[in-house]
């Protein structure tokens, strides 16, 4: 099983302070998620065989789309 990093843990009690206490959390949810992809993501990558730089590319558009939009929503 994976243990949760700092960032994680800070992120999510982020997320739990500002829910009870009424606060947006729009941000400090995305926040939790890029923490959580950031982890996910080095995992796998520690894990993985070396990539070509094709494939490195294909997956970097996953997170950097060309329509204009600002990565991941």
């Amino acid at each position: 099983m994976l243990e949760l990093s700092k960032e994680i843990y800070q992120a999510r009690a982020e997320v739990a302070v500002r829910v009870r206490n009424g606060q947006p959390v729009e941000e400090a949810r995305r926040r939790l998620a890029a923490a959580k992809l950031e982890q996910y993501i080095s995992k796998v990558v520690a894990e993985a065989p070396p990539l070509s730089k094709e494939q490195v590319d294909r997956i970097a558009l996953l997170l950097r789309p060309s329509d204009g939009q600002n990565g991941l929503h």
